[in-house]
């Protein structure tokens, strides 16, 4: 599951929490562990929400709201 969450991350660039824990049809918390073993490979960077006025991560919701982006290597040939 690991490469397929890499892989659609890297496809569409960016994805958030809530997409693909919908997509994978596990919990954010799952999803969010499993996200993380990119994170830490240097592939993928968190961006959090900052719509909430107790700050990023202030909130359950917040945390559904973060956004992956995809800083690993250009997946198109001959990039």
């Amino acid at each position: 599951m690991l490469l397929a969450i890499r892989s659609l991350i890297q496809t569409r660039g960016q994805a958030s929490l809530s997409d693909l824990a919908l997509h994978f049809r596990v919990s954010p918390e799952a999803m969010q562990g499993m996200v993380e073993h990119w994170i830490a490979k240097g592939q993928v960077r968190r961006q959090s929400c900052s719509s909430c006025s107790g700050g990023c991560g202030g909130c359950p919701s917040a945390r559904a709201a973060d956004i992956y982006l995809w800083t690993g290597p250009d997946p198109r040939p001959g990039s």
